[in-house]
């Protein structure tokens, strides 16, 4: 099993940052990609960035340009800076973890952008 805890979120004003982290713990060897992923009120969880084993990374087109996501100097540690953030960023953020066993996440953090 794979365990994810995530930190940071919380209320920012429209164009502010934000910066998220999530840190895997338990079979992180079966880990071979990292991510975030999120979910707005009555909307289906979609993604927002993910990086592989091979420092691959995906970006959804809604935050290229804005959202970075990265490694810490562990490599079970992945984060998630958020710039020019918008009122349509507002969710709760999930990290997600893929492994050859199936799907780990996250109890999520929420993000609201609102002035």
């Amino acid at each position: 099993q794979v365990q994810l805890v995530e930190s940071g979120g919380g209320l920012v004003q429209p164009g502010g940052s934000m910066r998220l982290s999530c840190e895997a713990s338990g079979d992180v060897l079966t880990i071979y990609h990292l991510g975030w992923y999120r979910q707005a009120p009555g909307n289906e969880r979609e993604l927002v960035a993910t990086i592989n084993i091979d420092d691959n990374i995906n970006y959804s087109e809604s935050v290229k340009g804005r959202f970075t996501i990265s490694r810490g100097m562990s490599k079970n540690t992945i984060s998630l800076q958020m710039n020019n953030l918008k009122p349509e960023d507002t969710a709760v953020y999930f990290c997600n973890a893929a492994t050859y066993s199936g799907l780990h996440w996250g109890q999520g953090t929420q993000v609201t952008v609102s002035s």
